[in-house]
This record gives C-alpha cells, structure tokens and sequence, in this order.
C-alpha cells in the first residue's frame, strides 16, 4: 500500500466539505438493502465520518472538540437519492495518459448504473474532452452491458483519450444539448482541474449536473487517497523488466543496467517495483537528490558495486536527477498538452555519464538500457487492480446518484470516501525520504541514504518542493 501523504499541517484547517445539488427526495432502488446496516469495521454509515487522522499525536494537536476533527464523507448507497434513474442520461469520458483499470471502471461504471438503479442512457465520450467539442467531431458510443462486456480484460480504453483543456462552456453546452444528468471524468491532476473547470460552469449556469471523478495516475502522486488505481499493476509490470535487465547486467563482464520507469514527480513505481523484485542496487527518485560526480558520488558508488560484484543494476524515476540539469534548459523546456513541464531525460543523462566515467577510467563497460513505460500502462489491470476499480466505479455511482458534485472518491486508510477536487488537485503525494518506505528501499538496496554533498535536512527540504 502506497504512503497517503499528509501535506496539510497538524493545526492547518482542511475543507472535506462536499458539493451537492440539492436535498436528496427520491427512494433508492437500493433501500430495501440498507435499512439494518450499521457502521463496522468493513462499513460506514452514510451519516458517520472517515477521520483523516490515524494517530493519537496527530489527534492531540488538533484543536476543538471531537466534532471538530477533520474527517471525509464516506462512500456507499443511500437510501435517498437526487436523481430518478428512470429519467437520468449519463456521461463517461476518459483522459490523459493510459493506464492499466481504465476499462474496468467504464465496465463498473456502466454494470451498476444499470443493473442496480436502472439508468437506461449511458453515453461515452471519444478521445478525452475533445470529445465534447463539435469542431472535433467524435462520435459519442452508446455503452450497455452489452458493449461493456469482457472490456475489463483489455488494456487502454474503449473510449480513447487525449490530452489537454477544452473550453468548459463548449463541454458544458453539449451535456446541456444532450440531457446529460451525471458525467462521470476518469482521468489525473490534470483532467480533474478540468472537472473543476466544468463543475464552476455548470454552478455559474445553476443546471443540475453531477460531476465526479475517478481519480487515475500511474505515478500513484494524488493526494488524500491511499492508492490510485492501476498503480499495483504498473509496478508489477515494472517488476519484470527488472527481473530481465538483472539478467542482462550479471552476465556480461562489468554489465550494468539502467532501467528508467514512470515517475515525474514521485518515485512510488521505482520503489515498489525495487522492493518486489529485489534485485536493484540503486534507486534513484525525484525525491531524493544527487550528484553524479565527486567523492560519494553515484559514479564513485557505481564503480565500486560494480568492482565488488561484477555488475549493478540501476532503477531511476523518470524524473530523478532534474537537479543535474543546467537551469537554462530546464526554464526552456516546453510543456506537454496538459500543461506539464516536460522534464530533461535523466536516461539518457546516466546513461551517457556512466559510459564516460568508465571509460575515463579505463573500465570495461557492458551497458543495457530499457525503458518499459509505455507497455507498462497498457497492459490490462492486474486482479487486485481490477477489484479495486469496480469498487471505485460503485462508490462514484453511489455519489452522483445521491447529488454530490465537483468531487472524487477514493480510498483513505482503507476506507472508501468522498474527496473535494480542489484537494484532489491541491499538492502531490510523493515519498517520504523518512518515511517506511524509502527506509525499505535503503535497507533492500544497501545504498547509502544520498549521493554527494547533500544532507539529510536537505533531501528532507528538496523532497517537499
């Protein structure tokens, strides 16, 4: 389980407070389920409260009464609703980049809706939010049972994707077009601040549209949720292509491996895919900085495992070692269609350093160098994945058929909840130099806790930028 992150401060106030569309007046179909259960250690209570704090030091700092401590919603059916499912029209779209579970929350999207509220109209949107703008073109598909069937075994997604913000107005004046009631967005950071985006223009026009997100990143970097989707299977993917540059490395003189993955601005994918295989002599994360050159550098460190045992293999974030680049290029570096700085290649940055400090040194040098990132987001969710997204695609169901807007659900401290996106989108949960796991990655690979001149209050600053 990935670390939740705890940005905001002990005494720093925290808004859980959900948007709604109105009070809920309709019957459930659902009802007749939930009228003997109670809260319990596997369930909430639609009337109790996920406390957001886990232990007794942090509770104690708290200021107020009990009341006051802050706590999220929790997900699940209610017995009354917002919407009449006889007379609901649904919206799905999906965006941004892929990633394994995509199409087993259209298919539990789509599966409860139906079965279980009877929402008969369920629209797909093509390519992202381009899929909204006329000027685009893309169809929209009619998803039943029927469409959806078997999807969740495939990678990527039915509906396609794409990056980048379209106009909320034009987003919004289609679902007015079409009826839409509930538009359920899957997608990252960014795609949500467009859910955002969307939800203000359809507050500034006073409709009657649920917005709810289901929170998708591979780099596992949203913040207030345990664990997003798709994240076990990418580091279980990862795993393996750790497994073969391994192989790679110890059975050529001096060989040494690089292999880079998925991370931009946390390294969760590189540690949890180190610590499955175990077979990584160094982890490099953008949490954590480094030098290459000097005394207790990473060459020096290379160069001795290498003298030691033949060979190394090395795990880098792709976006480990920015540091190392000249300021100049990093300030010009473009964006991408979402907004994102395109980050300065440390693969090719290592790769090239540790050629010429070998070389430089009269060393042999075998070098292999992979990059797996794009078959490991396309590869299907793996199972635990896979019960993890249906589990989310009920919980946004269970939201936007209750009225609750401008929001995502996910997972904290084991617990289903509703989340604000403007907290969703409100910092990245990265890992913790102190924390458990990068300790567990230290103790894994034997390398020291930094390369270089870097302190541990250092790493501890540059980690929290």
């Amino acid at each position: 389980m990935a670390e939740p992150t705890d940005r905001p401060t002990s005494r720093e106030p925290i808004d859980f407070t959900v948007e709604t569309l109105g009070p809920c007046t309709v019957d459930s179909p659902l009802s007749p389920r939930l009228q003997a259960r109670r809260t319990t250690h596997h369930y909430i209570d639609e009337t109790d409260r996920v406390l957001f704090d886990d232990t007794l030091s942090k509770v104690s700092r708290r200021d107020g009464d009990l009341e006051d401590l802050p706590s999220l919603e929790p997900t699940g059916p209610r017995k009354k609703i917002f919407f009449d499912p006889s007379k609901t029209r649904v919206g799905i779209v999906t965006c941004g980049g892929l990633c394994p579970g995509i199409n087993n929350v259209i298919r539990g999207l789509v599966s409860e809706l139906t079965t279980h509220y009877g929402v008969r109209r369920i629209h797909g949107f093509k390519n992202g939010y381009q899929g909204f703008i006329p000027s685009y073109g893309h169809d929209v598909i009619d998803l039943t049972p029927q469409v959806v069937e078997n999807i969740d075994g495939e990678g990527g997604t039915i509906l396609g994707t794409s990056r980048g913000q379209q106009d909320p107005v034009e987003v919004v004046d289609c679902l007015e077009r079409m009826g839409i009631s509930i538009l359920f967005v899957v997608g990252g950071d960014g795609t949500m601040r467009g859910a955002q985006r969307i939800s203000a223009e359809i507050k500034a026009r006073d409709l009657k549209i649920a917005v709810v997100g289901i929170p998708k990143t591979i780099d596992n970097d949203i913040p207030f949720i345990d664990q997003s989707f798709g994240f076990q299977s990418a580091f279980s993917e990862a795993s393996r292509s750790i497994r073969s540059a391994k192989v790679e490395a110890r059975t050529a003189p001096n060989g040494v491996s690089v292999v880079k993955l998925m991370g931009r601005h946390s390294g969760f994918i590189a540690c949890y895919a180190a610590l499955a295989q175990n077979d990584a002599d160094f982890v490099l994360i953008p949490e954590v900085p480094f030098t290459l050159e000097g005394p207790g550098g990473f060459l020096e460190r290379l160069r001795e495992k290498v003298a030691s045992q033949g060979h190394a293999l090395v795990v880098a974030a792709e976006g480990a070692g920015q540091e190392l680049f000249d300021p100049a290029d990093a300030a010009a570096a473009l964006k991408d269609a979402s907004g994102n700085k395109r980050l300065q290649d440390v693969g090719r940055l290592l790769r090239q350093a540790i050629t010429d400090d070998f070389a430089a040194h009269d060393l042999e040098l075998n070098m292999r160098y992979i990059d797996p990132s794009y078959v490991i987001r396309s590869v299907p969710a793996n199972p635990y994945d896979a019960v993890y997204c249906i589990r989310l695609a009920h919980a946004a169901v269970h939201a936007a058929m209750a009225g609750r807007t401008n929001m995502v659900v996910g997972r904290w401290r084991r617990r289903f909840v509703h989340i604000p996106i403007a907290l969703a989108v409100s910092a990245r949960n990265q890992v913790d130099p102190h924390g458990d796991l990068w300790w567990s990655v230290l103790e894994a690979t034997g390398q020291p806790w930094s390369f270089g001149e870097f302190s541990a209050e250092q790493v501890t600053a540059f980690g929290g930028q």
